[in-house]
């Protein structure tokens, strides 16, 4: 993927997308399902769709607190309420809240904590997720992530893509939104960003959704700098 031109000078601080742009989710849940299913003799069973429909049910619990159908509710509960509609058979209630925690033991993706220690050398650098405070936390400690600071949704009781996150984190930057470049690999994300005013960066993260999956790394208006992961995101922004 080439990248394009931005004012990188006026960059002061990035901030990132979590699942699917720093870490690999899919992988660990494929993985940590199969054990479990292994453990307890289920058969026939298709973990990685298992994986995908567990991710499938995530944007939807998100817009409906967006759009004030529920009070504000963390991903860890939404995430055990997803588990809970998937049809798996004979797990315990024990077993489904120990999986649950897989959201927060998943894999970097292999050049994310050495290409973040690269962007942290020359910009101010944090989470901006959909996962809670304390999923952040513990996600980032298993995988080795060091961050300047981690910005959940939790601190606006808002889902990404609204709006006042975008202008929230900025905000707790104390940085006007044109100094801030929003890292996803997901479009949906940027554009939303770029809606607020705030730079843009698309990583490309081709196994986000396994070896059937397709990722749209295609050119928009709205996106300043495409980088294939994030040593060449570093190269690209002089870090």
């Amino acid at each position: 993927v080439e990248g394009g031109t931005v004012g990188i000078d006026d960059i002061k601080a990035l901030v990132f997308d979590v699942f699917g742009t720093v870490v690999d989710w899919r992988t660990p849940v494929n993985r940590e399902a199969r054990a479990l299913g292994d453990a307890k003799g289920l058969e026939g069973m298709d973990w990685g769709r298992f994986a995908d429909e567990w991710r499938n049910g995530y944007r939807p619990a998100m817009e409906r607190v967006n759009n004030g159908e529920r009070p504000w509710t963390t991903l860890d509960v939404l995430n055990r309420e997803i588990l809970d509609e998937i049809a798996v058979p004979g797990l315990a209630k024990a077993e489904k809240d120990d999986l649950n925690g897989v959201w927060q033991r998943l894999d970097p993706w292999p050049d994310s904590a050495a290409g973040l220690a690269r962007l942290r050398n020359k910009f101010l650098t944090a989470a901006l997720s959909n996962g809670s405070m304390a999923m952040l936390a513990n996600l980032s400690k298993h995988a080795g992530l060091v961050w300047d600071c981690v910005l959940s949704v939790e601190l606006f009781k808002r889902y990404k893509p609204d709006p006042d996150v975008y202008r929230g984190a900025a905000a707790l930057l104390a940085l006007p939104t044109e100094n801030v470049m929003m890292v996803a690999a997901h479009k949906y994300d940027l554009e939303a960003a770029k809606s607020q005013g705030i730079q843009t960066a698309l990583v490309s993260r081709p196994d986000e959704f396994g070896p059937q999956g397709h990722v749209d790394v295609g050119r928009e208006e709205w996106i300043d700098l495409y980088a294939d992961d994030f040593h060449d995101l570093a190269d690209k922004l002089g870090a």
